[in-house]
């Protein structure tokens, strides 16, 4: 998007020059899903699109929300916070309520967000609308909070304003991404790493089913809660708190323990995809794009069979991939239940792979399937 663009459609809203500018990306999961909130390691990188914030003060103790992608409008005040809040104001408030908790004033704003994540696409358009919004009320109200507070400060909103009980990892990789990288990040410390994407001669290709769906609506909290009492279960045996301090084989010698049958599943796929991810990145670190690419399509198998988080069009999408010469590695990404995939693809192949799986994928499943290139950005900062 062009700022210059932005700029002008805030003065035809509000009538007014815009005062600050804000950014903050959205971000692609390469390996490593469902295995934050079990207290394991997560392998994000930024995108170069997110969500712009535009903002100018008031003469009044309101915000005037607006958002270009959803044609919706609001002006609300602090009874928001008691209410239900629809569509996507949810996110937004949910940080307002964070920082008016701790005694800040947070209204008296003109707001304009803008964005080119495609929404519920799994790309965290939702993490990042919440970030940048963390990092705009971080600079008006002075309160000097570093990123990992605005980051936990995030989660936290969604967590318990909006009500999906997810790991840091989105928001996380929306604050501190860096061009051309990708995070390893310890969920459970909040150590990182930022990891060189060296894929010479390959391209990140992101496909979005375009199959609609709610983190809210779906069985993602559910997954949530049997996995934690997965986690209570075994630490009758092992001084664990979460999933993903486990070994595999530590898992192998007790997994016995879990009666149910589906929580076991859970379990076991928190514990060896949290493997996989030490795995694919020591592969990426090697230069060996060849395993990478075979660790992503274990990854997306077990998020089928064990996590059962996929769908049937996002199994199309990646299971035609995987068969595709020139691509090593597909899986979804994200939550899941829609949303996208992530394949690793031959540069030169990339062209003919869509013009191949698009007739396929509406042949197959009905819908329209979407191809972006994975241009990998920084992370959330303020413009001007």
């Amino acid at each position: 998007m062009n700022i210059e663009d932005l700029k002008a459609a805030f003065r035809n809203l509000y009538g007014c020059e815009v005062e600050h500018a804000y950014f903050a990306p959205g971000r692609v999961n390469l390996i490593g899903e469902h295995t934050d909130y079990n207290g394991g390691l997560v392998f994000p990188c930024a995108l170069s699109f997110g969500t712009w914030l535009l903002i100018s003060r008031r003469g009044d103790s309101q915000n005037s929300l607006h958002s270009l992608n959803m044609d919706f409008a609001a002006t609300i005040d602090n009874s928001i916070f008691a209410a239900s809040p629809k569509e996507w104001i949810k996110y937004p408030a949910g940080v307002m309520k964070e920082f008016a908790d701790r005694g800040h004033h947070v209204f008296g704003y003109n707001m304009l967000f803008a964005g080119n994540v495609p929404l519920g696409s799994s790309l965290s358009s939702s993490a990042s609308i919440e970030v940048a919004t963390a990092l705009m009320l971080n600079d008006v109200c002075h309160t000097q909070l570093n990123m990992t507070d605005l980051v936990k400060l995030s989660q936290h909103a969604e967590c318990d304003f909006v009500g999906v009980k997810c790991g840091i990892m989105d928001q996380f990789a929306s604050g501190f991404g860096k061009k051309n990288h990708a995070i390893a990040l310890n969920c459970a410390t909040l150590d990182y790493e930022h990891v060189p994407f060296c894929i010479d001669g390959y391209k990140l290709l992101i496909t979005n089913t375009n199959k609609p769906h709610s983190l809210v609506a779906s069985k993602y909290n559910d997954r949530r809660r049997e996995c934690e009492d997965a986690a209570r279960t075994l630490a009758e045996k092992y001084p664990i708190k979460f999933l993903c301090e486990l070994t595999e084989e530590q898992f192998e010698t007790s997994k016995h323990l879990i009666k149910n049958q589906i929580v076991r599943n859970r379990a076991e796929h928190a514990v060896y995809e949290n493997a996989r991810v030490h795995k694919a990145i020591d592969a990426l670190k090697a230069g060996n794009l060849a395993f990478f690419g075979q660790l992503m399509n274990a990854s997306h198998r077990s998020l089928k069979d064990l996590y059962e988080v996929s769908c049937f069009e996002l199994d199309t999408l990646a299971e035609n991939a995987q068969q595709y010469d020139g691509v090593l590695g597909s899986r979804m990404t994200g939550g899941g239940f829609g949303g996208c995939t992530v394949t690793l693809i031959q540069a030169d192949k990339v062209d003919a792979f869509m013009a191949h799986i698009a007739p396929l994928y509406k042949e197959q499943t009905g819908l329209e399937a979407s191809f972006y290139i994975a241009d990998i950005g920084d992370g959330a900062q303020k413009l001007f």
